[in-house]
């Protein structure tokens, strides 16, 4: 019995599939997409809100701060690991309509919209416990359990409101702060890193990988093992 093979990835398929097809109607994606599109970003202080008439078009802020509302609940760490998953995860592609900044504007954006970032990722954080959402990452974000059914027999006090408010800010300039210094350690790739690696297995024998990924000469493992065997017989 044989295993199971997937399609291929040169066949053309008749009915391309929708993007949107791949993402489910109750996928939590889709409210940080509606949330952000729900906003009045020059209210918050976005750059760049209201597109110039003239010179190069740039990213519209909503879509960049979409990135960013996705990268701080799943606490993805870069710009260039953003980069990345903008370019390859099946949620970002939709999100942002299959656009791909390069990390330098993801990191330019925030540099220049660090306080309207931490506004909006308050509110979302806020309206998200509020209809209880995204439960087991907000813990994961802020470190505080929330349950939104008995909040609401709560009194929220002024003073409650302002110190949950500085706690999710805190948690918020960490995450930030935590994207400036991981941008500034991250070694830059080689881009052409993967392609010497694959002639490197192209042009390789086949043979066993050592613990440390080395991969071993099979006539040279043959020729020390037929070396050992004589050794044996003759002593």
């Amino acid at each position: 019995m044989g295993h199971i093979v997937g399609e291929s990835r040169n066949q053309a398929t008749l009915f391309p599939e929708v993007l949107d097809d791949l993402i489910r109607e109750g996928s939590p994606v889709r409210v940080i997409d509606a949330f952000v599109d729900s906003l009045d970003l020059a209210g918050l202080g976005f750059d760049r809100a209201v597109a110039k008439a003239t010179g190069r078009p740039g990213y519209s802020p909503g879509d960049l701060l979409k990135l960013y509302v996705y990268g701080y609940l799943n606490q993805i760490r870069s710009s260039r690991r953003l980069e990345r998953e903008a370019g390859r995860n099946v949620e970002l592609l939709w999100l942002l309509n299959k656009l791909r900044p390069d990390f330098k504007t993801i990191a330019d954006f925030r540099k220049d919209n660090a306080k309207a970032i931490t506004k909006a990722c308050r509110a979302f954080t806020l309206f998200c416990r509020a209809q209880d959402l995204f439960a087991a990452e907000l813990v994961a974000v802020d470190g505080s359990k929330f349950r939104a059914a008995s909040s609401k027999k709560q009194v929220w006090t002024q003073s409650r409101v302002d110190s949950t408010r500085q706690l999710i800010d805190r948690r918020i300039k960490d995450y930030l702060d935590g994207l400036d210094r991981t941008d500034r350690q991250e070694p830059q790739e080689d881009p052409k890193a993967v392609e010497s690696a694959l002639a490197a297995l192209r042009e390789r024998r086949e043979g066993p990988i050592d613990d440390r990924g080395r991969t071993e000469d099979v006539e040279a493992v043959r020729c020390d093992r037929g070396r050992s065997e004589v050794d044996a017989d003759g002593a």
